[in-house]
């Protein structure tokens, strides 16, 4: 956990990785939930003895969106900025899943400070995200997430 204590501290970390989280598991369990709250039960996802003999990754993956959903889970683990009274998320840009994330696999992020603009009672950070997973050798989504905190 990466401690950021003002604001100032936060500008000055723009162009740097700031943080690398710990690793986090993603369970037949956690795919089964994510499949029921948003109504996506495709199979690749769902059937392991089908992914067994017909995925080319021979197991269940999680969903693209789930590895993206994971992104406050990794935010808030990896920076703690306690002159925040408010934080939202803001939006996404450039979202990619350049790998599959099988099951039983271990994701972490890794952030990058790619800006801070100034916005009426706070700041809007624009963090550059790499999920990673565990033995892989591309990263499983890569994303810039916005953020805003107000003071």
């Amino acid at each position: 956990m990466r401690t950021i204590a003002s604001v100032e501290e936060l500008r000055g970390l723009v162009g740097q990785e700031v943080a690398v989280t710990d690793w986090f598991p993603v369970t037949q369990e956690r795919i089964n939930l994510f499949a029921e709250a948003t109504g996506d039960h495709q199979w690749i996802h769902l059937d392991a003895e089908r992914c067994k003999k017909e995925s080319p990754y021979g197991s269940t993956i999680a969903h693209g969106f789930l590895t993206l959903s994971l992104l406050p889970l990794i935010l808030q683990s990896a920076v703690s900025m306690p002159d925040a009274r408010l934080s939202v998320n803001y939006g996404l840009n450039k979202v990619r899943f350049p790998a599959p994330v099988p099951v039983d696999s271990k994701v972490r992020g890794r952030l990058a400070l790619k800006e801070v603009e100034d916005i009426d009672g706070g700041v809007q950070i624009t963090w550059a995200v790499t999920m990673e997973r565990e033995g892989g050798d591309k990263p499983v989504c890569v994303a810039e997430s916005i953020a805003r905190r107000y003071a």
